[in-house]
């Protein structure tokens, strides 16, 4: 394989793991200036990252080797899917050992493991955060299949690089398929990545928490990696949505130039920020949903999978 494919992959994942906690940031900060409100600095999780790092951990007198591994389960998983996922480029050497529904396999794998490490230890709270976790992705992992699937009909593909570089290299054309399927996507990420309106990521009300009822008997560390690694997840669906939706700007063919390589890194970042502040401007005009009213919120975003894929498939568009 040509090594500039080797450096896209390693330029992929540095810039994945830099940048996820930047994402985080500016979507905090972009959140901030809506709600009229002083900004935090978009360094702040970093900042956050590197005094979890230098604590010392206090785990649970119970907790088991599962509670210890779990974390760096977790954070392995969201940087292997950082390393299949098309964000700079579309001829990756990893990505030949892992399709979409693979990529989808990733994210149950950290699911599993974090939901299973919180109720280890035994605590109402993590129990009960682990419940609504496996709930929510019961419910969203069938609609961003769904998603996937109306993707790679168009491309024949279900590798999500395929996808990508077919989309990117098609003619300029609107398909109303992949229209509503966007809007599925968006209401997958907002679910699976514990944003409003399914969760809260700035509250610690333990009638409403998902995630971070999960996180509570983590400390140091573990904390540590489980925040950066929740921060991977959102970095890494917002670079799904850019695959499927907008798949313009990353680095394409057989042999890519080093300058699209290079210049693909500002386009990603442009890509960001204008999704965060997206991202931003939803949570600041949407209300936080009732727990019991997520299923209806996903069920909507897999019934408009399905309408997308109805559409491809009778009017092949």
């Amino acid at each position: 394989m040509n090594p500039l494919h080797w450096l896209t992959q390693f330029l992929q994942v540095l810039a994945a793991l830099a940048a996820a906690p930047l994402f985080v940031g500016w979507i905090n900060q972009c959140r901030a200036w809506l709600q009229n409100k002083s900004a935090p600095s978009m360094l702040q999780p970093y900042r956050g990252l590197r005094k979890l790092f230098y604590k010392d951990a206090v785990l649970a007198t119970h907790a088991s080797q599962l509670f210890r591994i779990a974390p760096y389960i977790v954070f392995g998983a969201m940087v292997s899917a950082a390393a299949v996922i098309p964000s700079l480029g579309t001829r990756l050497p990893f990505s030949d050992a892992a399709d979409a529904i693979a990529l989808v396999g990733l994210f149950a794998v950290a699911r599993v493991f974090i939901s299973l490490a919180a109720m280890d230890v035994g605590t109402a709270f993590g129990t009960l955060g682990a419940r609504r976790e496996m709930l929510v992705g019961f419910l969203a992992e069938p609609a961003l299949l769904m998603v996937i699937f109306v993707a790679s009909l168009i491309s024949a593909s279900t590798a999500l690089p395929a996808i990508s570089e077919g989309l990117a290299t098609r003619t300029l054309a609107l398909y109303p398929s992949l229209a509503f399927t966007g809007v599925a996507f968006v209401l997958v990420l907002l679910a699976e990545n514990a944003r409003i309106p399914v969760d809260n990521p700035a509250t610690h009300l333990e009638l409403t928490m998902i995630h971070e009822a999960m996180l509570l008997e983590y400390s140091a560390r573990h904390l540590a990696l489980m925040e950066w690694a929740a921060a991977l997840k959102l970095f890494n669906y917002a670079c799904i949505g850019f695959a499927l939706f907008l798949p313009w700007g990353a680095a394409t063919g057989a042999a890519p130039n080093p300058v699209v390589v290079l210049a693909s890194v500002p386009i990603l970042a442009i890509k960001l920020a204008s999704a965060g502040a997206v991202l931003a401007l939803i949570e600041t005009i949407s209300a936080k949903l009732r727990v019991f009213r997520a299923p209806e919120f996903l069920a909507t975003a897999f019934l408009l999978a399905v309408l997308g894929l109805l559409v491809h498939l009778l009017l092949g568009a």
